[in-house]
């Protein structure tokens, strides 16, 4: 599925190919994954505990809560069934604020 790597730390946003929700935690690098809804059909992935682990590279999107660290923004279906992004990365760029 195509997706897109947001990395805080780098203030970095690159298209990434993604199988599975076990691809996201991957890359993220953690197992507590949550998600977001940024537009009707796309959603942004985090690590729940973020900000506990003291995580560093803040972003925000839109007027979402910020995220700490990594995430992976991809396309979902009904039931988190998840599917390519629909979403382009001039777009996506455009709704980011590095903090």
């Amino acid at each position: 599925m195509h997706a897109f790597l947001i990395e805080g730390k780098k203030q970095a946003i690159e298209a990434i190919e993604i199988s599975s929700r076990a691809d996201i935690a991957k890359l993220v690098g953690q197992d507590t994954i949550i998600s977001d809804e940024i537009d009707d059909s796309n959603a942004v992935y985090f690590d729940e505990d973020c900000f506990i682990r003291g995580t560093s590279g803040r972003f925000q999107i839109d007027k979402l809560a910020p995220v700490a660290g990594k995430a992976v923004v991809t396309g979902y279906l009904a039931g988190e069934q998840l599917t390519n992004a629909s979403i382009s990365l001039e777009e996506l760029t455009a709704r980011i604020i590095f903090l």
